[in-house]
């Protein structure tokens, strides 16, 4: 034993004699640099964490400003007495992707739901006291006292024609609104319902749900007060961007995205399945019933699917209407193509000879969601699928020029993807 201890004592002390003992003063102190390197990005960190999150996740002030709003008459709706009598919505958790746009997972009629509501005028005042009737007077001015249904069905179509464009489905899409106005269906929209329903159009979102609400693939409205409106729960996909904080998701890499989304995510065949029904929603994206729309920000964390793997759309905020990508591009000044963009993907090109945008954009929706495909599907796709996908994918990837020249070779192409995708996986049990 005594030989044992004696051995263990010359290894332990061995290399800290002679020379290396001279060394470890020098070794402490840098030790302790790293110590305290550490505390130090470790409190930065928590620092973060904190002030973001009380940046980000301000619920408490949505529901606040909305429920004092509604106890004065202004607004209404068929959430009002649940959020701000029976508190019979549950706010869960914070999802908001930016200050103004408070986003939280949440429990309403024992139903998973999407609590969303905007609050860009209350943050930016200065005095949080103030923000109730900034609100009231920036918000909710319109329509004003004396306005008739009349008036209100014009002023709502004037709107819509801005924003969808001249269309003449227009008019039925304005008595649905209406109709949704009249919440307690008691035949007369109020001027409180009235300026609920102005205050919702005006949130991107609300507008593409709308336009949107007969599509399977986007996500259907359950209720609203004022201008904060629940929708179905968040699909599954997005479980990443969930569950990091809001302040750090746009800094993941994109490589990351990819990584975590094959290590975590479904089974290849129910990624086709995803994949089948994501180039479903382009298609009514192309030319549907209220307009063309492009998609502005296409990446994995909008790629969300219900628990039966079929897709949803799991946010609608950088889905944007055709004739407002027109209006903000069209004459725009500039000095390359760099400086026409819209959102992060919508691009136009440059004409150098009069320094303006022109408002056709280069990259149709469906390039841009095959390059997203490209790194969902390609890896764990089967062997004898592989080269042929990887093929049909390279060649949807390459389609550019205006949308209006392009139109039969883009339904040709997103039509060969999907008989493949479909034939691989028909006569399994994940079709």
């Amino acid at each position: 034993m005594r030989r044992l201890r004696r051995l263990v004592h010359l290894v332990l002390l061995c290399p800290f004699s002679k020379g290396l003992q001279g060394r470890l003063p020098g070794l402490r102190v840098k030790y302790v640099l790293l110590v305290w390197l550490g505390i130090f990005v470790g409190s930065w960190m928590v620092y973060v964490h904190y002030s973001s999150y009380s940046e980000l996740c301000r619920g408490h002030v949505c529901q606040v400003v909305i429920c004092d709003q509604y106890r004065k008459g202004i607004i209404s709706g068929s959430v009002c007495q649940d959020l701000c009598e029976l508190q019979k919505v549950e706010w869960r958790t914070c999802l908001s992707p930016a200050p103004g746009q408070q986003v939280y997972s949440g429990l309403w009629q024992d139903k998973e739901v999407t609590i969303k509501c905007g609050i860009e005028e209350a943050l930016n005042s200065k005095a949080w006291p103030d923000a109730a009737p900034r609100r009231e007077l920036v918000l909710f001015d319109k329509p004003t006292r004396g306005t008739s249904i009349k008036e209100f069905r014009e002023m709502t179509l004037s709107f819509l024609k801005a924003n969808l464009g001249d269309l003449p489905s227009l008019p039925a899409l304005v008595d649905q609104i209406l109709l949704m106005a009249d919440f307690n269906k008691d035949s007369r929209v109020s001027l409180a319902e009235a300026k609920s329903v102005w205050a919702l159009l005006q949130r991107n979102e609300f507008l593409l749900l709308l336009s949107l609400q007969e599509k399977e693939h986007a996500s259907r409205l359950l209720g609203y007060c004022g201008d904060l409106y629940l929708t179905e729960g968040i699909p599954h996909g997005s479980w990443h961007g969930a569950v990091l904080l809001p302040a750090l998701r746009p800094l993941l890499p994109s490589v990351l995205h990819r990584a975590l989304q094959q290590w975590f995510g479904p089974a290849w065949p129910w990624r086709a399945k995803i994949a089948i029904g994501l180039l479903e929603f382009v298609e009514e994206l192309f030319h549907g019933s209220y307009g063309t729309f492009y998609m502005c920000e296409t990446t994995l964390a909008n790629v969300g699917y219900t628990a039966t793997y079929d897709f949803k759309m799991a946010d609608l905020q950088q889905v944007t209407p055709e004739a407002t990508v027109r209006r903000f591009l069209q004459g725009r000044h500039c000095e390359q193509s760099s400086d026409c963009i819209y959102g992060r993907d919508c691009r136009a090109p440059c004409d150098r000879l009069m320094r303006q945008c022109k408002g056709d954009l280069i990259q149709p929706n469906l390039a841009k969601v095959c390059e997203l495909l490209r790194d969902y599907l390609l890896p764990g796709a089967p062997a004898g699928l592989y080269e042929e996908l990887g093929k049909q994918l390279r060649t949807c990837t390459t389609l550019s020029g205006l949308a209006s020249q392009i139109e039969a070779h883009h339904s040709l192409v997103l039509s060969h993807l999907k008989t493949l995708l479909w034939r691989e996986i028909s006569n399994t049990n994940y079709s």
